[in-house]
């Protein structure tokens, strides 16, 4: 359902057109002032905005100017298409409006199917600026970098797969890619000019995922008396192209049944409608889980399992392709240096060995971070050596080169490391402990704070401070 506002001082207008559009399933909020009108389009989601010219505190193409962003080739994100309406219309109000990214402009006395045509019309805009938008930010993600056989049994397994319109289940851990097999399936499908829709199951908090996930209507959802009276849910918004769900198991079983239900019948209802609503959607879902293990445990339905099993995928952690370290890390390198102006930064041989010789815990992610904060801390370094890696990643190749006054130690994978001070050595041992425990708990922070007996605020801190990834 589309939601729509009805900007007009004269009350028998407001009242008159709310009850036709009512009857066309649109859900309605009016206002009679400028004011009104801007607090309410703060505050909520509208899809079309009705708007007199005339109004008793204000001009209508200020409150347009306002909504638009002042910029009509480029509104903002989530900005409402705008009909201007006027009994006073002349030739230069309208072409006023229409340089202020006015949708059109619609004379008094209203002509009721002019008026539906024109909405319906500004809402089907709506919806297609979003879904572009959303389509240009997927166009600036990265694609899947290797040349290792698991790499190119992944390439080959998404080609094969990609254009069926079965639903996915990508395997692997935290930080492994998942995310970016989801996009390339969905670049490859039939569905590659509709919208692709991420949800990161696990970053949502358990009171508002079913609202994440399917929307709400006239104010139902969980934000209190100030939250918007309308929100598309993550399916609504997927209509016609990809939903990707990440770390699905992570969802409370009650939502497993309602996403259960919802695959079954390609139809849910939002929190606090009455009418359901129908979509045509592919889901790919992705786990840093044991699925079976959870359905074994009565955390993971078996049903929703199946339902979602359809072709399964794993992306394999990258300990097991190291051979492409180096094209990933040359690759981060040429992204942020262009993004930091430094587009002519290389990397050496006995560099990249010493990242391939490391272990990898936060996988692609982890190095990815790595090379940035290489990037960052050498500012006018144009050659990177192994003396700029991070001291938990630099290797010695033997006892003869080994520095004089260091401090050896031995890392998880039993290489030694070589630290000069008492404080890197510590630094190295509490971020190995960090991410073996992040490693345990699957990525979770939450439950790796309380396992390592911290607030979860201190091992956010923690993390930052020593270099590693706080996103899941």
């Amino acid at each position: 359902m589309n939601h729509v506002l009805i900007v007009d001082d004269e009350a028998d207008i407001r009242e008159s057109l709310e009850a036709i559009l009512n009857e066309e399933d649109y859900v309605i909020t009016t206002a009679g002032t400028a004011a009104e009108a801007l607090e309410l389009i703060r505050d909520a989601d509208y899809q079309a905005v009705l708007l007199d010219i005339w109004l008793p505190d204000g001009d209508g193409l200020d409150v347009l100017a306002a909504i638009r962003g002042d910029a009509s080739h480029t509104p903002r994100p989530g900005a409402p298409e705008v009909i201007m309406i006027s009994g006073h219309g002349t030739i230069e109000a309208a072409v006023r409006a229409t340089k202020l990214g006015a949708y059109d402009f619609l004379e008094k006395p209203l002509s009721m199917d002019r008026t539906l045509l024109v909405l319906r019309n500004a809402i089907q805009a709506h919806h297609l600026r979003e879904d572009n938008q959303e389509f240009a930010r997927q166009l600036t993600k990265g694609s899947i970098t290797g040349e290792s056989i698991s790499v190119k049994a992944l390439r080959q397994q998404i080609k094969l797969m990609a254009p069926t319109n079965g639903r996915v289940l990508i395997y692997g851990e935290s930080g492994a890619g998942k995310e970016l097999v989801a996009r390339s399936m969905h670049a490859e499908s039939l569905r590659r000019d509709r919208v692709f829709v991420e949800l990161n199951c696990a970053a949502i908090p358990e009171d508002f995922i079913e609202t994440e996930l399917f929307g709400y209507r006239h104010g139902a959802g969980p934000g209190g008396p100030n939250q918007p009276t309308e929100k598309r849910g993550t399916f609504e918004r997927a209509d016609g192209g990809t939903l990707f769900l990440d770390e699905v198991g992570d969802m409370s079983l009650k939502t497993q049944a309602k996403v259960l239900r919802t695959l079954d019948e390609q139809r849910f209802y939002p929190v606090g409608a009455s009418t359901p609503v129908h979509v045509d959607t592919r889901v790919i879902a992705a786990t840093n889980k044991d699925l079976e293990e959870e359905i074994a445990r009565g955390n993971f339905r078996e049903d929703l399992f199946y339902r979602l099993n359809v072709i399964p995928f794993f992306v394999p952690p990258l300990r097991d392709r190291k051979e492409d370290i180096p094209l990933l890390a040359r690759e981060f390198l040429s992204e942020f240096g262009q993004q930091y102006g430094r587009p002519h930064v290389e990397i050496s041989d006995p560099a990249l060995a010493a990242l391939k010789q490391y272990h990898w815990p936060g996988n692609v992610r982890e190095l990815r971070n790595v090379i940035e904060r290489v990037l960052i801390l050498n500012p006018k370094v144009q050659r990177i050596e192994s003396k700029h890696l991070p001291m938990l990643v630099q290797r010695t190749e033997g006892v003869s080169q080994r520095t004089e006054g260091s401090v050896p130690t031995r890392s998880s994978n039993g290489n030694r490391e070589e630290f000069s001070t008492l404080l890197q050595a510590r630094e190295a041992y509490e971020r190995d402990y960090i991410l073996k425990e992040l490693d345990r708990c699957h990525g979770n922070v939450s439950r790796a704070a309380e396992s390592l007996g911290l607030e979860r605020s201190h091992l956010y801190r923690k993390m930052k401070a020593l270099g590693i990834s706080t996103h899941d």
